[in-house]
């Protein structure tokens, strides 16, 4: 057993039609097994799944209970600020509200954010730090430990 993987990450929404516009307008592709109900995005490795916030807490076995947004990021790696700049444009345009607009950050990145439609929260950035490989996934570098 691998335990430090993710392969699905369902994110709960309000109005499914609009959130499967947003995502497509991003350029997202629908996977053919999505439903009325549940749509899934395959993405580098693992699958973005939108399901109805009501029914997902249903899923959960918990009904009653209010799912929020915002106590997490997701994040989309780039390789260039120009192609950050690019991505939250796109963002933009397909609806998104602009939470902070890409700017060099503290850590010698540069990174911005947005919410969806739902109040989800993604992070586009790009670190000199973290190369990417050609197929856009991250391998996070080998760093030498100090010897102390």
């Amino acid at each position: 057993m691998t335990p430090q993987r993710v392969t699905l990450i369902t994110l709960g929404v309000d109005d499914m039609t609009r959130a499967r516009a947003f995502y497509e307008a991003l350029g997202w592709q629908r996977h053919p097994s999505s439903q009325d109900a549940v749509t899934f995005y395959q993405a580098n490795g693992l699958v973005l799944g939108l399901f109805g916030r009501a029914d997902l807490a249903a899923d959960q076995a918990r009904p009653d209970v209010p799912l929020g947004t915002g106590a997490m990021t997701l994040a989309q790696n780039f390789p260039s600020e120009a192609e950050v700049d690019a991505a939250f444009t796109l963002a933009e345009a397909a609806g998104a509200t602009v939470l902070k607009r890409p700017e060099k950050v503290f850590w010698g990145g540069y990174s911005g954010y947005y919410a969806d439609p739902d109040g989800h929260v993604w992070e586009l950035a790009y670190n000199p730090f973290w190369p990417l490989n050609e197929d856009g996934s991250l391998i996070l570098p080998d760093i030498e430990k100090d010897p102390e």
